[in-house]
């Protein structure tokens, strides 16, 4: 049996606040996981000249990590169901491992005073609109719609911007972006919250799989406000 498995109390009506309790325990857990490997990562590559050398030498290295990555994501959601909580959390950390060298070039380029401020306040914000998600009465399938529709927007607009390089729209594009992710923040949990009261129970792998899906699109929600808060008022080293 996994970790997860033994610590789990079965014998809890799933929409009890204890097993709700429970189960948004090990997300945030696991999510808390993935973010030290990112940090970690990220920390270890930017101090690295030679890992430097290798990443900014030419764009293959990046957009290699980056395809890997997307199809990391896409394989988790697909086979989900199909995988062991192990596999997934595997998958999950070697994902947020893969993320910290991409997010190794914040390190480069952003003051520390900017990036501990970012942090702190992306944990402020993604806590109280996760709060809100979990214990809030309203439906928000509706927005969570919205702000899905909104996020396609947002990476279209940036691709175009890739090209056109204006800085009035990269503003924007970080307003947008800090608003799209507080409210998938609020959808997210909420969609967890569901998903863990209509689960069984008796399967500790299902909830285990639900532990880490959860992680990881809220591990998704923290990183990426965090990126925008930081474009928006970051800093750049001299």
């Amino acid at each position: 049996m996994t970790q997860y498995e033994t610590s789990v109390p079965y014998a809890l009506r799933p929409d009890s606040v204890e097993a709700i309790n429970a189960i948004f325990r090990k997300v945030y857990q696991y999510m808390a996981l993935g973010l030290i490997l990112t940090a970690l990562t990220a920390y270890i590559t930017a101090s690295s000249p030679a890992a430097i050398r290798l990443l900014f030498s030419s764009s293959t290295p990046l957009v290699i990590i980056a395809i890997v990555e997307v199809i990391l994501v896409m394989y988790l959601s697909a086979a989900l169901m199909k995988l062991s909580t192990m596999t997934a959390l595997s998958l999950f950390m070697a994902y947020s491992v893969l993320n910290g060298v991409l997010c190794s070039t914040v390190l480069l380029v952003y003051t520390s005073g900017s990036i501990y401020q970012a942090f702190f306040s992306t944990a402020g914000m993604f806590g109280a609109m996760s709060l809100y998600g979990l214990y809030t009465k309203r439906d928000l399938t509706s927005m969570g719609s919205f702000f899905r529709m909104g996020l396609w927007g947002l990476l279209i607009t940036m691709l175009i911007n890739f090209f056109v390089g204006s800085s009035t729209l990269e503003i924007a594009i970080s307003f947008l972006g800090i608003i799209i992710f507080l409210g998938l923040t609020a959808y997210d949990t909420a969609k967890i919250k569901t998903m863990a009261e209509e689960s069984d129970w008796s399967d500790g792998n299902m909830i285990g799989r639900i532990a880490v899906i959860g992680a990881l699109e809220l591990y998704l929600d923290f990183v990426n406000l965090f990126l925008h808060l930081l474009s928006l008022f970051g800093k750049h080293k001299d």
